[in-house]
């Protein structure tokens, strides 16, 4: 890979309506609300920003960010909290 071609950070964000608020089960998996593939965190904390936003009023409603390159290759070196 050249050096000017940064790595892609792969990150989805998805969400949901809770069981509970103790516990990340979704009550109905048919209703996840798949947001997007983003390339890097930034990018997938705005859209994660602005889907909890929208959701505010529904305490049951959560959106995570999912840190796809971490599953992808467990072993890639990335920085702490990204």
């Amino acid at each position: 890979m050249p050096d000017s071609v940064q790595p892609q950070l792969l990150h989805l964000v998805i969400g949901g309506e809770l069981t509970d608020l103790e516990h990340v089960t979704f009550k109905d998996l048919d209703q996840v609300d798949i947001v997007g593939v983003f390339p890097n965190y930034a990018s997938a904390l705005a859209a994660w920003k602005a889907k909890a936003q929208q959701t505010v009023d529904n305490a049951q409603m959560r959106y995570f960010v999912v840190h796809l390159h971490r599953l992808l290759d467990p072993g890639q070196d990335t920085k702490p909290g990204h």
